[in-house]
């Protein structure tokens, strides 16, 4: 199974795309801050989940898949960091934490099948 066929990897990247289209409007004195460490953590996330199916094991894949989770964790912090600074939105935060609970939902479900096996 290529992991570009994978939902899980498939939505993890949208989450990126919303992330990046979300932190355009950031105040400068962010850009090496929030701006780039929310960014770096969800492009970390299926990054994470693409090296985990290249390995050789399921416990390396399962590795690498909660590298992923705990990426994603960060991420969502990080939105709570940036409604709090008010960079956005309340209705932005619930936006964007839609897709956070369905990465987070997906990775689960796709961890446990790794667990499985």
């Amino acid at each position: 199974m290529n992991y570009t066929d994978l939902d899980v990897w498939k939505n993890s990247r949208e989450l990126v795309q919303l992330v990046y289209q979300l932190t355009k409007c950031f105040p400068k004195e962010e850009l090496y801050g929030l701006t780039n460490q929310i960014r770096r953590c969800a492009v970390s996330v299926p990054s994470n989940i693409a090296e985990g199916c290249g390995r050789q094991s399921n416990k390396e894949t399962i590795h690498f898949l909660y590298i992923a989770k705990g990426s994603l964790q960060e991420v969502e912090t990080q939105l709570y960091l940036s409604f709090d600074l008010e960079y956005i939105s309340e209705d932005d935060l619930k936006d964007i934490l839609e897709k956070v609970i369905l990465n987070k939902k997906l990775l689960n479900g796709f961890i446990n099948y790794y667990k499985k096996l």
